[in-house]
């Protein structure tokens, strides 16, 4: 957690952040890739994140995007919350068709394997999630989808 960390909170919890999500992921697209990847925005907010890579479900053209993430059991904690949005992020639909991903990770690059939590297991994880990021419980609130959360293990 940094100095920043509650503004970036703050500004996570309102209702508006939804609409705002395809220039926040441009914004720190483009600001990694100008970084060589030393730089994101929730490094500024103090946050732990990565860069996940996956095939598109059709193209078979490799995407990226910036998440928030939690470190867990060896690997990272990823939701699909989409700021609470009413669609699932279109990552989460390529992630289901893949086998593996490519994560960045403090600049280091990791093939990983993925699974989708439920039950028990899931709910231990979401109440982890939400000390790093309590605003998980606000986007509940705000969608009728179920957000879903994917543990990636590197290989």
């Amino acid at each position: 957690m940094g100095l920043l960390t509650p503004l970036a909170i703050r500004i996570g919890s309102q209702p508006w952040m939804p609409k705002l999500l395809p220039q926040v992921t441009w914004t720190d697209t483009t600001l990694q890739r100008l970084t060589g990847g030393r730089l994101s925005i929730l490094d500024v907010a103090g946050l732990p994140n990565l860069m996940l890579t996956v095939r598109g479900r059709k193209s078979g053209i490799p995407r990226s995007t910036p998440l928030l993430c939690v470190p867990w059991q060896g690997g990272w904690l990823i939701a699909g919350s989409h700021f609470g949005g009413p669609k699932a992020p279109v990552w989460t639909i390529n992630l289901r068709a893949a086998e593996t991903v490519e994560v960045d990770y403090n600049r280091r690059r990791h093939t990983c394997t993925w699974r989708e939590l439920t039950g028990d297991e899931k709910d231990r994880a979401w109440a982890h999630m939400v000390t790093i990021w309590p605003n998980y419980d606000k986007y509940t609130e705000w969608t009728d989808r179920v957000i879903p959360v994917f543990l990636l293990t590197p290989r």
